[in-house]
């Protein structure tokens, strides 16, 4: 019996420190509006295009880091295209219409301009002076904790603007971590990488066609499996 109270009490840690995901269903209707829906002809399987909130939330990440080289060879790949389009379904389930400039509606006080004309200390400054609320901001969706990260890992100045090639860079890290360059080899099936990507956007869904974080402090996938597979697909067909 304590081995369960344990790992019960292990879950709701867990759950309090994705405290910057989702606002709790029981919130959801103190929000000012509900997320719009969009639907688009290569969008239609999206059940909506509101931010669902980056999900990862460690200072070390979810998975072994990329080496230096691996992050170099990041930044050449031959299906640099492709990589793109994949950034671009991932920021649907995330980020919705508003894109680069996106913050999480959740936020009450919002950052003092849109985040691509700030500077990356000052996003900082404003995730400092307004604790107890969400801060999942960009077209991924970075938490805090994330951010700070990706920013160390990726060298980045903090005096640089949150520009959209930045987080374009942040995010290759991120995908760089959920396994991208085996997957391009062929090392790694389609359905690994598509669920190592849920693990790290709760927008996404895994291939019981849930979020990885379903249920945790509201989170849920945004998209059909059904929809990222054929995408999927689509992006990735040799």
């Amino acid at each position: 019996m304590w081995c369960v109270l344990a790992c019960v009490a292990l879950i709701g840690q867990a759950a309090l420190a994705w405290g910057e995901a989702l606002p709790m269903a029981s919130r959801a209707s103190l929000l000012p509006q509900a997320a719009p829906l969009i639907v688009r002809p290569d969008t239609a399987m999206i059940r909506h295009s509101g931010p669902s909130l980056f999900a990862g939330r460690s200072e070390t990440g979810l998975f072994a880091p990329p080496d230096p080289e691996e992050l170099d060879a990041l930044r050449s790949y031959p299906a640099k295209d492709r990589v793109a389009r994949l950034r671009t379904l991932i920021a649907q389930a995330e980020a919705g219409s508003k894109g680069y400039d996106a913050v999480q509606y959740g936020a009450t006080i919002k950052p003092p301009a849109d985040p691509t004309q700030l500077t990356i200390r000052q996003i900082y400054d404003w995730i400092d002076a307004t604790p107890g609320q969400p801060h999942a901001i960009g077209r991924y969706q970075f938490i805090p904790p994330t951010l700070r990260r990706l920013v160390r890992q990726a060298g980045l100045n903090p005096r640089q603007r949150f520009t959209p090639d930045v987080q374009d860079q942040l995010a290759d890290i991120l995908l760089a971590d959920a396994g991208l360059q085996p997957f391009l080899a062929g090392e790694m099936d389609r359905v690994a990488f598509m669920n190592n990507l849920a693990k790290i956007w709760a927008g996404l869904p895994n291939d019981t066609g849930k979020s990885h974080y379903h249920g945790y402090a509201g989170n849920k996938a945004t998209m059909t499996w059904a929809h990222f597979d054929a995408q999927m697909v689509r992006i990735f067909a040799q």
